[in-house]
């Protein structure tokens, strides 16, 4: 049973087969053939639902918006065959905003194990209304119940000053290594002969419309919509690098800057930006046009880590992007770190396994 602050969501795939038309990829038994984007859409609304149903026990009438989401690792690639369960559970609750953890898996059956699909966590913002004069809600304490709790509070408090750092991180200047890699990448370009693939090539964009389908609170559209666009393009983006077929393994960070009204236009830019062995990471800006077009907005900045495999889901080798400018070489060092931080993080987590 869900405790008082967890919500749950199922995904019946392996009996609706018009709902499972729908998340597929494509119409071909291929393996992963789950529609991510299809998945950030229910995990963002989840995240809402459970944040309103703590913020609404001490104001009725609020509303809540999504701030952030944070490291939405994929563990296990998700069987278009098998019900998928979305769990959400409330982690933290700070002055004016709130974590949501958020829990994708296959269930048990007669015939397969359990499957861990995905974690994230969701930064939640709670609001007096969703008008131009709303205010930020100071949120009653949240006491965890149990240990388990406790520990999702300690560990949300890391991933706070974890992402603080990580800004600090990134004004730093590179290091003796770190600017020894990046002049390897330019030396590169002026040889004679270079056929390297470069970082202004691989850029895509395309442009969207909203539409009141798309809304979720009076004259807002739904964020859901907004990170699925994001994460099509940056597929598609990520195609302009890996030569085989490009995999979500990660979402790094997507951050809601402004929320987007009715009738805007969107503006979707997607830049590869660093690759490693087999992964490539893709930043994607969208850009807020308003109807009368009179303002032009950042509404969402979105960092995915995609991983180039062959039909059995085994990662394959990509080639080099190699950085130019000074914004370029600033993207390329900023997932470089993030890479390798991310290992460090997962040797750690072993050594104490």
């Amino acid at each position: 049973m869900p405790s008082p602050t967890e919500l749950v969501v199922t995904l019946a795939l392996a009996t609706d087969a018009e709902l499972r038309k729908r998340y597929m990829v494509i119409d071909e038994p291929v393996r992963g053939n789950v529609r991510f984007g299809l998945m950030l859409e229910v995990m963002d609304k989840l995240a809402e639902e459970a944040a309103l149903a703590y913020v609404r026990k001490s104001f009725p009438d609020s509303r809540v918006v999504t701030a952030a989401i944070d490291n939405i690792y994929i563990r296990n690639a998700a069987d278009v065959k098998r019900d998928l369960v979305f769990g959400a559970r409330i982690n933290f609750v700070g002055r004016t905003s709130l974590e949501v953890g958020m829990r994708v898996e296959h269930p048990a059956t007669a015939t397969e194990p359990a499957a861990h699909i995905a974690s994230c966590y969701f930064t939640m913002v709670a609001r007096s209304s969703t008008n131009d004069g709303a205010r930020s809600l100071a949120l009653p304490v949240f006491q965890p119940v149990d240990e388990l709790g406790e520990r999702r509070w300690q560990r949300a408090i890391a991933r706070r000053e974890a992402y603080r750092k990580g800004l600090q991180q990134a004004e730093e200047p590179p290091s003796r290594q770190e600017y020894a890699m990046l002049s390897e990448l330019h030396c590169a370009q002026d040889e004679q002969g270079f056929a390297g693939l470069m970082a202004s090539r691989c850029v895509t964009e395309s442009w969207d419309r909203t539409y009141p389908e798309h809304e979720n609170v009076p004259e807002k559209i739904f964020g859901g919509h907004l990170i699925r666009r994001a994460y099509e393009q940056s597929s598609i983006c990520a195609e302009e690098v890996a030569p085989g077929r490009p995999v979500i393994v990660a979402v790094n960070r997507i951050n809601f800057v402004q929320p987007v009204r009715m009738g805007d236009k969107l503006h979707l830019v997607s830049r590869a930006v660093y690759s490693g062995d087999c992964s490539v990471c893709v930043e994607t800006d969208i850009m807020r046009i308003s109807r009368d077009r009179k303002q032009i907005h950042l509404s969402n900045a979105c960092i995915f880590t995609f991983v180039n495999v062959d039909d059995e889901l085994r990662p394959q080798a990509v080639p080099r992007i190699h950085p130019t400018t000074y914004r370029e070489d600033a993207a390329y060092l900023a997932a470089h770190r993030r890479r390798l931080e991310h290992v460090r993080h997962m040797a750690a987590k072993r050594g104490t396994a």
